[in-house]
């Protein structure tokens, strides 16, 4: 599977029929768009007056006008139909002297079959054919290979999946200051709140403590508000939930360190931090009643945003979900090693990497990064509430919890599930 290299990931790379997002670079995108109504030709022997083509909406062009049957009263020599780049209206004028004929009826919008939908070609198992045919089935070889090629597939899967999507890939904008890197090794300024905390004061006693691996962290955390074009700078405390991106805010004081993690992680530093968008909702989220409230709203000072959708990798996650229960279900390694290389580098490599030419989007990989940290901490406070006792919470996807876990969580190898990693006994004195 091969990817082509570009700028902006859009329809007509793939030879479809061109959807273009609604302010690719702009404010909110418009969530219902649907393409313009087509003219009928008015009926045979009748003359047809000046007849308008409506113009295209942003979200997609309509059809061109079709000619009038024989039998009909001529006009001057059509005007080309109007390609898909047309911006405006074209009036076709009818002959000196002639009357208006019968309106137009206007035709159903245009939409992909269910059947045109489901053809997208099974492209991880035809990968790992190959792979394993190339190295005569054995499965070492064929892993190292499909995991160089992870990258570049992965792109090719998601241009095949995002035939007839609502929005465009926009994989280079330009990009503020505060997501470019200081130095060739250094940062950017934006801080994706990583845990890495253990409890300060665990309860007296010996306890059996439990190491949960969450499984697909960073496959889970595909689904989270995206901005879609270029980022636009505002200031104030306001926050719309219709777009997504980079805050600067001061985040509230946290008095829970005793029993749960800081959501905005080890962060030493006082003041002012940018932060992405799951952490931002988490700490707005935190300080409603329906959860105590646990901490008072951050205060936002400035902003860099765009309008956002959640659905931007939604059919790339499910693709990549299902062929990972598939490759378990059927004990297939090499499968399930594949699929974890394409998301995982796919994240990974989005931000900055010569691996990866075709998306530079670093508020992206910032944003999934953190949205698998929020989706973690979100564990450890059901943990928490169920009465469990939570010990540790690292990186990613480690959550180390005291107390009859399987009430809470189910053990399995799902997404939506979790496995043990790792059991321990932890012996605490009196304190």
């Amino acid at each position: 599977m091969a990817a082509h290299p570009r700028t902006t990931r859009t329809a007509a790379a793939s030879g479809r029929h061109p959807r273009t997002s609604p302010h690719p670079a702009g404010p909110a995108a418009t969530p219902d768009a649907s393409p313009g109504p087509a003219a009928t030709p008015a009926p045979p022997g009748t003359c047809a007056g000046p007849v308008t083509t409506p113009a295209p909406t942003d979200a997609s062009p309509g059809p061109a006008a079709t000619p009038a049957p024989p039998g009909t009263c001529a006009g001057p020599a059509a005007a080309p139909a109007p390609t898909d780049a047309s911006p405006g209206p074209v009036t076709i004028p009818a002959p000196p002297g002639t009357s208006a004929g019968p309106a137009a009826a206007p035709a159903p919008p245009r939409r992909r079959s269910p059947q045109a939908q489901g053809r997208l070609p099974d492209l991880i198992a035809r990968a790992v054919h190959e792979a394993l045919a190339a190295h005569d089935g054995d499965m070492r070889p064929a892993i190292a290979e499909l995991q160089r090629r992870a990258i570049p597939d992965a792109m090719a899967l998601l241009d095949a999946c995002r035939i007839g999507a609502r929005y465009d890939i926009v994989g280079h904008p330009p990009l503020p200051d505060i997501l470019r890197k200081k130095s060739a090794h250094g940062a950017d300024d934006v801080w994706e709140a990583r845990p890495h905390w253990t409890r300060p004061d665990p309860p007296a006693g010996t306890h059996e403590v439990t190491a949960l691996d969450i499984n697909g962290a960073y496959l889970s955390a595909l689904k989270t508000h995206l901005p879609l074009g270029a980022l636009e700078h505002s200031t104030g405390n306001v926050h719309s939930r219709r777009r997504a991106g980079i805050h600067l805010i001061t985040p509230p004081d946290w008095d829970h360190h005793a029993h749960l993690p800081n959501p905005l992680g080890n962060r030493d530093e006082p003041g002012p931090v940018w932060v992405t968008e799951p952490t931002l909702r988490l700490l707005q989220r935190l300080a409603t009643d329906a959860y105590g409230p646990l901490c008072d709203p951050p205060v936002i000072h400035e902003s860099w945003t765009s309008g956002s959708t959640e659905q931007l990798f939604e059919k790339f996650r499910q693709i990549l979900r299902d062929a990972r229960e598939k490759a378990i279900a059927e004990d297939d390694e090499v499968t399930l090693e594949y699929v974890k290389s394409m998301y995982s580098k796919f994240v990974s490599t989005m931000g900055e990497s010569n691996f990866n030419r075709e998306i530079y989007r670093p508020d992206w990989m910032h944003i999934i990064r953190s949205q698998a940290f929020v989706n973690l901490w979100l564990k450890a406070h059901k943990a928490h509430t169920a009465g469990l006792t939570v010990m540790r919470v690292l990186g990613t996807d480690e959550l180390h919890i005291a107390g009859d876990w399987r009430t809470v969580f189910t053990e399995g190898r799902g997404v939506s599930q979790v496995k043990v990693k790792d059991v321990y006994d932890l012996q605490t004195g009196a304190r």
